[in-house]
């Protein structure tokens, strides 16, 4: 074994890939649909949304940025809790980002580059049979879903365990791919949109609008997970050349490119179909128009690499995640799970934890949301999506802290962008709560059923940071 020590082997561009190859996944290519149903329609105010969204998103990048120009050690989240709030905050941030964040997301992620590629190969092969017929939903629960979803999770977890630089390189090359049919539907169904005969796009931002309730407050509520993930990059921090440089840059140039693909391709998706239409059969239409049923066929294709991108990245805070604790002497058995393997350069033993943690999450992802029968009933929860509370109240002290403390800095590196940020962060709770908390209770309630997934999942977080709290190594760790 080496020094315990992970070398600087990523640049500025593999970072910038991190950040926007981790959070432009599935979700954006379906946004547009989602977005459209929310407003009734209105154009303007889903521009408006993804904008609000996206700010949301720029503050607290904004705001990391400033403090990765200041701490660097081995895991830039963690690194930041400790800094600012404490020792044992940061703990059990890094505790809670290993056996619930990524975990939760990788599992959902593994399991969505599975059904995309399988919908690709039943689409564009129709000979192909599977066990259960993909017009039945065989291409979402059949076996040969769950064992591509095993094989993308073995596969994803042995490229970033035996090849850091070759993972690197893969997120590179997926977020490449990933951005192809997103760009190619802002420029050309925009301009298709506009030029057209029947001027689709001019004539869906004067259609009219069927809204009730609180529309933008709804629509704000879906981009705010399609804008999740990008706090995953700072977990190279060790491991990037000029870390206190280009990681500020890394967040910052990846966020603006977020949020330009994101409104720019829906403004082209309205370009490909006018909004009742995207309304009721989503952005696949708008592509079928403009490309034809070849191309249909091939953007499922693309969906599927895109969430492979994602779920290296995942992957790659995941192996990372036993070691940053363990480096700090904290955890079970830091000894063991903050060695670094001379030849490759990765905390193996951390690795396997980590991939264990995730098929861990996955079975249950499976057994909630797939299997024939719900095992879990009422108490089964969105493992995918509800951990975003948590992580953006965890925010909530870091900013606070780091106006507090931040005495070096001007005013507006030390409170304007920290304040956006963290007004952004308690939005985002509260968006997250009433999604899936006080909304799927509301409806279920109607039906005479108790139905409230945040208070399941609360109790599964009360008990795995209980957990952490008992396995915590406290003697060295409060040394």
């Amino acid at each position: 074994m080496s020094e315990n020590k992970l070398t600087k082997k990523y640049g500025l561009a593999t970072a910038i890939c991190m950040v926007v190859g981790i959070v432009v996944g599935s979700g954006v290519f379906f946004k547009a649909q989602n977005i459209l149903q929310k407003t009734g329609g209105d154009m303007m105010l889903g521009i408006l949304a993804w904008i609000i969204g996206g700010v949301i998103m720029l503050v607290c990048i904004s705001a990391f940025s400033f403090m990765a120009t200041k701490y660097e050690k081995v895991n830039g989240f963690v690194d930041y809790a400790e800094a600012l709030v404490g020792k044992k905050y940061g703990y059990y941030v890094g505790w809670f980002a290993l056996m619930i964040y990524y975990p939760g997301m990788t599992s959902a992620l593994v399991w969505l580059s599975a059904r995309y590629t399988l919908v690709f190969i039943t689409s564009a092969f129709p000979s192909v049979q599977l066990v259960i017929p993909a017009s039945e939903g065989g291409c979402l629960i059949g076996p040969e879903c769950f064992a591509l979803s095993l094989f993308i999770l073995v596969a994803s977890y042995s490229l970033n365990a035996l090849s850091p630089k070759i993972a690197g390189k893969f997120q590179v090359s997926t977020t490449v791919v990933k951005l192809i049919p997103l760009i190619l539907m802002a420029v050309v169904g925009t301009i298709v949109g506009l030029c057209s005969p029947s001027a689709t796009l001019v004539n869906n931002f004067n259609a009219p609008v069927q809204t009730t309730g609180h529309p933008l407050f709804a629509a704000v509520v879906a981009t705010s997970f399609a804008y999740e993930g990008w706090i995953l990059a700072t977990v190279i921090n060790a491991e990037l050349k000029d870390a206190k440089k280009n990681l500020p840059l890394a967040l910052l140039i990846g966020g603006i490119i977020i949020i330009c693909i994101y409104l720019f391709y829906y403004i082209g998706v309205a370009g490909g179909a006018d909004v009742n239409t995207l309304m009721k059969d989503g952005a696949s239409v708008a592509f079928t128009n403009i490309f034809g049923n070849t191309f249909g066929s091939i953007l499922n294709l693309f969906v599927a690499i895109s969430c492979m991108g994602t779920v290296n990245g995942l992957m790659l805070a995941m192996t990372r995640g036993m070691y940053s604790l363990g480096i700090r002497g904290e955890g079970p058995k830091p000894r063991l799970f903050s060695q670094v393997d001379e030849v490759s350069n990765m905390p193996m033993n951390s690795s396997v934890i980590g991939v264990f943690i995730v098929g861990v999450w996955f079975l249950y992802f499976y057994l909630a949301n797939l299997a024939a029968y719900n095992w879990f009933g009422v108490f089964g929860f969105d493992s995918s999506e509800l951990p975003i509370v948590t992580i953006y109240a965890f925010y909530i002290p870091i900013f606070i802290n780091f106006m507090r403390k931040s005495t070096d800095l001007g005013k507006f590196k030390r409170f304007v962008i920290p304040s956006l940020a963290l007004i952004g962060s308690v939005f985002m709770v509260g968006a997250a709560i009433y999604a899936h908390g006080i909304e799927p209770y509301l409806k279920a309630k109607e039906n005479g059923v108790f139905v409230f997934p945040v208070l399941f999942y609360l109790i599964v977080f009360a008990v795995v940071m209980l957990a952490g709290y008992l396995l915590r190594n406290k003697s060295k760790a409060d040394a």
